[in-house]
């Protein structure tokens, strides 16, 4: 669904950019659909998909041109939002609590982030060394999905955790190249959204991971297992290839 509503999104904006700056013409359609959207991710329930299609529509709207003064409005209506979704669920609550101090329950809601701690902090500088790790035998659960990179960080160390970030900078760096370089409209907004989906779901999983924010199930683009994330993602890095060669750099 996400790819299917970034390329929505970059077709309709590219056609009506000049309607963008109008509430009732322009942002209120295209958010109109994008929230419908998120309320069938929830039926699931899942907060972690829908709040990177949401981040990513956001991105496409915005530099499609739409008003600052809108997105003001609607951001605090998001965020009011956002807060009744955390309070209308139980476990959502939790881990936010589990977040703030997760060794009040350390073997409840603060199990996995204190794990995923044990995990990286005796990876060092250089770490335990590849296929070593401790941590991902029934200590951290799902290490070979949403927490790989903690796992990754304990057998390589901080100098391999820094080389996949130095990695992932570089694919994003390039991605935004394809957008200013693309041909039209529409390859500009589509190699957008593309390149910000992955920028959200790599700063959720890591911080994540790394305690900066609340646990979500949220894939490690291309290194989490999974058969359908590492399709959806090998589906877009096409797409962007594809774009990019017809890129003006």
């Amino acid at each position: 669904m996400k790819i299917a509503m970034i390329a929505f999104l970059a077709k309709f904006l590219s056609e009506n950019q000049k309607a963008i700056t109008s509430f009732k013409k322009g942002l209120f359609p295209s958010l109109g659909l994008v929230f419908l959207a998120f309320g069938l991710i929830m039926l699931q329930p899942d907060l972690g998909t829908g709040t990177v299609m949401v981040g990513t529509s956001v991105v496409i709207i915005f530099i499609a041109g739409a008003r600052i003064s809108h997105f003001v409005g609607l951001g605090l209506l998001g965020v009011a939002g956002f807060v009744g979704l955390i309070i209308s669920a139980p476990y959502r609550i939790k881990r936010i609590t589990s977040f703030l101090d997760p060794w009040q329950d350390p073997l409840g809601s603060g199990f996995q982030m204190i794990q995923s701690l044990y995990a990286i902090g005796p990876g060092g500088l250089f770490g335990l060394g590849l296929g070593q790790s401790r941590q991902k035998f029934f200590y951290l659960p799902e290490p070979q999905t949403d927490f790989i990179f903690a796992i990754l960080a304990e057998e390589l160390g901080f100098i391999g955790g820094s080389f996949i970030l130095l990695l992932f900078s570089l694919l994003l760096w390039r991605g935004v190249r394809i957008a200013l370089g693309a041909p039209d409209l529409f390859g500009t907004f589509l190699a957008t959204g593309i390149i910000a989906m992955i920028a959200i779901q790599v700063m959720i999983n890591i911080g994540v991971v790394t305690g900066l924010i609340p646990v979500t199930g949220i894939t490690l683009p291309f290194l989490s297992y999974g058969g359908s994330s590492l399709t959806l993602m090998l589906m877009a890095v096409g797409v962007l290839l594809n774009i990019s060669r017809h890129s003006r750099y």
